[in-house]
């Protein structure tokens, strides 16, 4: 097997087995937990809500692609929180543990949803944004790898768990999972 297979083969089995949990720490099959999300989101938009998607560095990236396609292939409102001009004042003002938490104080609605994505599920700022999410009560996603005992991995209304130590497998597993979501939602299948 050459190295290039045995890197796509640990790639998709990072995605296809990636771990699924509730709030209440439920265990659900990927596909069912993909289907919640998938009605989250429709809920979502039927209120006149929107769906809030936040990461750092690659995860900001993946966030920031959600969000416009979410918006432009399934209609339904998105947007990341990952503009520089807030992130540095913000950042200056409040402390970069903040920057996405002030946001969701400044912009979150009961019954929106937040998108959370880090890699390793402890980055301070993504954690504070749940927070605060909770506090306006907003639904929770929550996308995290490294450790099973991350402190961002229980706190989602569905938390979705890639059980792998390396960026690249994690963040790629993410986007494949949010992807999912959206063809799924608009449509795709199969025999398509």
């Amino acid at each position: 097997m050459s190295h290039l297979q045995a890197y796509l083969d640990t790639l998709a089995c990072a995605t296809a087995q990636a771990e699924a949990t509730t709030l209440a720490g439920e265990t659900l099959p990927l596909d069912a937990a993909i289907d919640r999300a998938i009605e989250l989101f429709k809920a979502a938009h039927d209120a006149g809500n929107k769906i809030i998607i936040i990461g750092n560095g690659g995860s900001a990236g993946i966030a920031s692609h959600t969000a416009i396609d979410f918006s432009k292939n399934a209609a339904l409102r998105a947007l990341a929180l990952n503009d520089s001009s807030a992130l540095t004042c913000l950042g200056n003002d409040f402390g970069y543990e903040f920057v996405f938490s002030k946001q969701i104080e400044f912009h979150g609605n009961p019954n929106d949803v937040l998108i959370a994505i880090s890699s390793s599920g402890k980055s301070p700022n993504i954690v504070n944004a749940v927070t605060a999410a909770r506090a306006r009560a907003i639904k929770v996603l929550t996308f995290s790898g490294f450790m099973p005992d991350n402190p961002l991995r229980a706190t989602g209304d569905l938390n979705f768990y890639v059980n792998s130590k390396e960026y690249g497998f994690v963040e790629i597993a993410h986007q494949s999972l949010l992807h999912a979501m959206l063809d799924l939602k608009i449509g795709w299948r199969p025999d398509a």
